[in-house]
């Protein structure tokens, strides 16, 4: 006597209609502005050439002299940030507070004229970072991009339970079936897209994660340590390093993020509790030493330095190299240029480097062109599945109703669907929360109220 086997099918379809329906404005949003990005080295030239580039002379002006050309342009600005030139042809940028708001001045290195400005926060390349990672809407954005990334988790799993073979043929499970219409089309490019591009997401949707504030605050936290030797002679702030990053704006590399920012003056140490004093700074230390300190140590160009606020606040010289192993991180003394810390990939434990090597991977800038070409096909996955997805359920969902896959009453415990839940809400714990919230919705809410449609339909 056979028993009759259990299928979980139409509860997995359930739960990965749930996430895609969650899931797919928020993919097609991050695919979108992560395109954009994704092509900054190319999109810049093109549309700020004129601010970027500039002819080469025979001799260039110090660091000083261009910070003093920006002073005299905007006289009652407060220059936060200085990028020296990357390369010859490329102009020096001053990052500024004018006037209520964040701007970006060109200085041509050689002449000293002021090419212009930009508004550091609402050009194409920061708005798509922006809404890349918390919608624009600060730490509320935030926590939806990792609750959507989480859920994107979950549409993986349930998809690739889906789509597993359940027949001989391998059309419209490993290739499209090129010559089907309608639902039938629409289904194999979903699948199959989805099945060839599943672990690629999952590289992105985790690495994309790191950066998140909470969930990506706390594996920052857990996992990235240096040894505590390395600032024991360094007088500490109460502020980690985090705060020279924003939502447009990336100076320190991850791994950076959750070290203490060391404090300038021998006084410094017995300041109260280390707090930061509210005092302005007046650092005797020049710009141009500061150059000349960070050329001497052999900081990629591409850097930048980010001015002290404070009495006891520091210079700190930031590359956030597209090869993570030339990573750099400086902090200076601001009166007598003395070095507090320098950290750099051999300073970083095993989990940082596989972070800041996923981010790079991520941001396909490691390996150039080719990296950039893998990235955008990605992105064009995503947007495919999430499209066919939508057609999907468009094209089969009543007339009226949400189309929600119906659910079985009479199936035991699906045992390794709830292991994996399980570890999703311990691993990602706000993603665990929303879980437990969309099942009790489903199973005290969606539940009764559908099958009373469907009591109420038939007997119409």
């Amino acid at each position: 006597m056979s028993t009759q086997k259990i299928s979980f099918y139409n509860l997995a379809w359930r739960w990965h209609f749930y996430a895609g329906l969650f899931v797919a404005p928020f993919m097609v949003l991050l695919a979108l502005t992560g395109i954009i990005y994704l092509f900054k080295p190319q999109l810049d030239p093109l549309m700020y050439g004129e601010l970027l580039k500039v002819q080469t002379a025979e001799h260039a002006l110090s660091a000083d002299e261009q910070l003093q050309r920006a002073k005299a342009a905007y006289p009652n600005a407060a220059i936060s940030k200085y990028l020296p030139p990357a390369d010859a042809t490329s102009s020096a940028q001053f990052v500024m507070h004018n006037g209520g708001r964040e701007v970006t001045v060109f200085v041509d290195p050689y002449r000293g004229t002021v090419l212009g400005e930009q508004d550091s926060k609402y050009n194409l390349q920061a708005i798509a970072r922006a809404l890349h990672g918390e919608l624009m809407i600060g730490t509320v954005g935030d926590r939806l991009v990792e609750l959507a990334a989480g859920w994107g988790v979950m549409l993986v799993v349930s998809g690739l339970y889906l789509w597993w073979p359940r027949g001989k043929s391998s059309a419209g499970v490993l290739w499209p079936r090129v010559n089907s219409r309608g639902r039938v089309f629409w289904r194999d490019m979903h699948a199959v897209t989805g099945f060839w591009g599943a672990s690629l997401l999952l590289v992105m949707l985790l690495s994309g994660m790191t950066w998140t504030g909470f969930w990506g605050k706390q594996y920052a936290d857990l996992w990235n340590t240096f040894p505590a030797a390395m600032w024991n002679n360094v007088p500490q702030s109460d502020q980690q390093a985090r705060v020279l990053n924003t939502a447009s704006q990336q100076t320190v590399p991850w791994a950076m993020e959750n070290t203490p920012m060391p404090m300038s003056g021998d006084h410094a140490e017995h300041m109260n509790h280390g707090a930061m004093h509210s005092g302005p700074a007046a650092p005797t230390l020049r710009l141009q030493q500061v150059v000349d300190l960070a050329n001497a140590r052999h900081v990629e160009p591409g850097y930048s330095i980010t001015f002290p606020t404070t009495a006891e606040g520091v210079f700190t010289v930031a590359v956030f190299a597209n090869d993570p192993r030339n990573d750099a991180t400086l902090h200076v003394d601001q009166y007598t240029g003395k070095v507090l810390a320098d950290v750099r990939w051999a300073h970083y434990n095993l989990v940082a480097r596989a972070t800041e090597t996923g981010v790079m991977l991520h941001e396909g800038k490691m390996f150039g062109w080719v990296n950039q070409l893998i990235v955008l096909l990605i992105c064009l996955m995503i947007l495919l599945s999430a499209v066919s997805g939508v057609v999907i359920w468009w094209k089969r969902r009543p007339h009226g109703g949400l189309g929600v896959p119906p659910l079985r009453h009479d199936l035991p415990k699906w045992k390794t669907a709830m292991v994996i839940m399980l570890a999703l809400a311990i691993i990602f714990p706000l993603v665990g929360a929303s879980l437990i919230l969309v099942w009790a919705l489903d199973r005290l809410v969606l539940s009764r109220f559908f099958a009373q449609r469907e009591s109420a339909s038939g007997s119409a």
